[in-house]
């Protein structure tokens, strides 16, 4: 009998056995779940626990973050991807249940990531830190949940630690997401207490998905990536028909066709079965060549017999940080197109288009959806795929009215127009949610009132101040989320969502050195604040760059006034040390030589900014 069509191989963990690669399941003994949870309150843990408990991966082979296959993501100890995996469990009353979970990111900035798994799951775990209680991501994250229509089990975990308070948190889940907390569940994810009830939770209390085999075959792009031995592997989610070897399909929105060469599940390494049906996610391979075939979003279906109607997808991410990415040597720049390709394939909240820049030369245009995104984004490109890369200044989107009553989008302030054709600047502005003990909330208040915050609410969530800021998004992408965690010692937590487009005083930063504007590091700043931005950009740069033959003037300018100046000193060549002796006149007519010299030389002379330079300047503390 082939492998997989209804012989089951066994795995042996603690004396308890369990099935393992089985392809034909009733749809009744499946469940599809997320795990959701603020940053730090134990997700990838209990995803450890409960691929451990069902015996999935071997105990030798067990390593933290099972899931977490990035080193960046080990090294950080954060989700970046969602990951998924399949589990085989035999429950209490004797069935054999199929449960697919997927581990989700908890920082804002992944949101995207989380609301995507989420469409591809009917019930989702909540997990509560029972010390910290509910946090910013707690409540974001539980929102997206109810909002894709979810059943819902509360976790608490940690409750192994000396200042757990189970039942105050309890409480505190019903009071702030109203959510009935009563039959949540008592677990510690560290040492495996409580993992068993979590399992039975899963199988007892979240529903069945919906779907019928029969019907054309209609699955969920919900993922995609590039694998150097497979090519482009994508993650679905079957809702009806079946999806076999062999099959002929169809991308219904990017109308491409394909034959599916491979099909598979994780546990949690890549392992085939011979079909997927309704209510099953899995991967195929299909040798596809074209990246932008596989969008996410998009629904797969039979080629010959084809589904009369799309499923609705994803809503598109919108970019909200965008920054210029160029190779510090030319000669990359084709590597870093291909790079950015395959890396925008594995991350669909990531978009970039082409640009050019006097001072860095070819190079590309990327939207972030925060400054962590960006980080990852650069740091992934730079180990990777090896490249050496210099960001600019990060930036906002701005919609400018002009004069002539056209409105335009500004994604880089080097490409302002004249002041004179502008009629009004328009800013991002959002809503933003910060959960702080109330030791903190003083320097908090002042953090958002210094960024020009809007307070709109202010209450209390147990112990802790919740505090409600409308803030322009300009004074959020540099350093406030560095800033808040370090005025709070780290308790603080923070979440935000873009609420509409107001008219700000904006007024474009340039700075010159050596009188040629360096287009990299030119910001819209509010004219209040220009003045300490521009004074402080200087002082950073004279720090950062090399002294010349030659003396470099640094100046920060708004418009043709000049509002901050800089100046690097040059080498002091001693030219008079051959003189002896004789009228000073001698010595002179040498410094006024020399003198000459270093003017033609400024005149000339190309001034060099290291990556250093640019890289320290854009992480300017206030």
């Amino acid at each position: 009998m082939a492998p997989g069509l209804g012989r089951r191989t066994l795995s042996f963990l603690g004396g308890r056995c369990y099935p393992r690669a089985m392809t034909a399941h009733k749809i009744e003994n499946i469940r599809n779940f997320s795990i959701v949870a603020h940053i730090d309150h134990g997700k990838s843990t209990l995803a450890d626990r409960l691929i451990q408990e069902t015996g999935t991966v071997a105990a030798r082979d067990m390593v933290e973050q099972v899931l977490d296959s990035m080193d960046i993501e080990r090294e950080r100890g954060i989700t970046i991807k969602a990951q998924t995996v399949r589990l085989n469990y035999k429950a209490k009353d004797g069935k054999d249940y199929v449960l697919n979970l997927m581990d989700t990111p908890g920082h804002v900035d992944f949101a995207y990531e989380v609301s995507r798994s989420l469409k591809a799951c009917e019930g989702s775990l909540l997990v509560v830190d029972a010390s910290q209680g509910v946090e910013a991501q707690t409540l974001a994250n539980v929102y997206q949940a109810i909002d894709a229509g979810h059943e819902i089990v509360p976790v608490l975990n940690k409750i192994d630690l000396p200042a757990a308070e189970p039942d105050r948190i309890k409480e505190q889940i019903e009071e702030v997401i109203g959510l009935d907390a009563s039959g949540a569940v008592l677990i510690s994810a560290k040492t495996g207490i409580g993992i068993p009830d979590v399992l039975e939770a899963i199988v007892t209390r979240l529903p069945p998905p919906n779907g019928d085999e029969k019907a054309p075959l209609k699955a969920l792009l919900v993922d995609s990536w590039y694998d150097a031995y497979l090519g482009v592997v994508v993650l679905v989610r079957i809702f009806d028909g079946t999806l076999k070897k062999g099959q002929k399909i169809k991308m219904m929105a990017a109308d491409a066709h394909y034959e599916v060469d491979k099909i598979g599940v994780f546990r949690p390494k890549m392992q085939d079965v011979a079909s997927l049906g309704p209510g099953e996610v899995g991967f195929i391979t299909a040798q596809i060549k074209q990246v932008a075939d596989t969008r996410v979003g998009d629904t797969i279906t039979d080629d010959k017999k084809p589904t009369a109607e799309a499923l609705p997808g994803f809503k598109p991410a919108q970019p909200v940080v965008f920054c210029g990415l160029f190779p510090v040597d030319a000669a990359d720049f084709e590597d870093l197109r291909a790079a950015i390709g395959k890396l925008r394939l594995n991350d669909a909240s990531f978009s970039y288009e082409m640009e050019t820049s006097a001072a860095l030369g070819f190079g590309f245009r990327c939207g972030f959806l925060g400054l962590l995104h960006l980080e990852i984004i650069q740091e992934r490109l730079q180990r990777e795929f090896d490249l050496d890369l210099i960001a600019t200044a990060p930036s906002v989107i701005y919609k400018i009215s002009m004069t002539n009553g056209d409105e335009i989008e500004l994604h880089n302030p080097a490409d302002m127009p004249d002041v004179v054709k502008i009629e009004e600047i328009n800013e991002p502005w959002i809503r933003a949610t910060i959960l702080t003990p109330d030791d903190y909330l003083g320097s908090v208040l002042k953090l958002c009132q210094d960024r020009r915050g809007v307070q709109v609410d202010l209450n209390y969530v147990g112990k802790r101040a919740m505090a409600v800021y409308d803030l322009p998004l300009n004074e959020v992408v540099f350093d406030f989320y560095d800033r808040l965690k370090s005025i709070s010692k780290g308790y603080a937590s923070f979440d935000y969502q873009i609420t509409d487009y107001r008219a700000g005083d904006l007024v474009k930063l340039s700075i010159l050195v050596n009188a040629e504007p360096v287009d990299a590091l030119s910001m819209l700043v509010h004219r209040t604040r220009a003045d300490s931005r521009g004074r402080a950009m200087c002082e950073k740069l004279k720090e950062l760059i090399p002294p010349h033959m030659f003396q470099v003037p640094i100046q920060a300018a708004i418009g043709g006034k000049i509002i901050a100046r800089e100046t690097v000193r040059a080498f002091r060549k001693d030219v008079t040390a051959k003189c002896y002796g004789g009228d000073v006149s001698r010595k002179r007519k040498l410094l006024e030589k020399q003198k000459e010299g270093k003017k033609k030389m400024r005149q000339f002379g190309r001034v060099e900014i290291p990556q250093e330079a640019f890289i320290a300047a854009l992480k300017m503390e206030e």
